[in-house]
């Protein structure tokens, strides 16, 4: 293994040791969306008041979604651009 690829799966470890700590020492309430308003609002109004949110919050996720794929894939895709160019000269 060479030690530019040691150095990204290094850099990436740290990464996510990092992501995992910041998960761990984050509230709990921070992930419980807990507007108390809100889902009582949301608890008493009908099925199709229901339905239409479910379908509201499935909207709202497909673009970031999808930016973020084109993104992944265009940085996959791109990854040894500059390795190349660099060798090449």
């Amino acid at each position: 293994m060479n030690s530019a690829k040691r150095t990204s799966v290094w850099y990436l470890k740290l990464g996510l040791v990092g992501l995992a700590f910041l998960l761990l020492i984050s509230p709990r309430d921070l992930y419980a969306q807990g507007c108390a308003m809100c889902y009582q609002s949301a608890a008493a109004s009908g099925a199709r008041l229901i339905h239409a949110l479910k379908n509201g919050i499935v909207v709202l996720i497909i673009p970031p979604l999808l930016m973020t794929g084109a993104f992944a894939r265009l940085v996959y895709r791109r990854r040894n651009r500059f390795n190349e160019e660099f060798v090449e000269r």
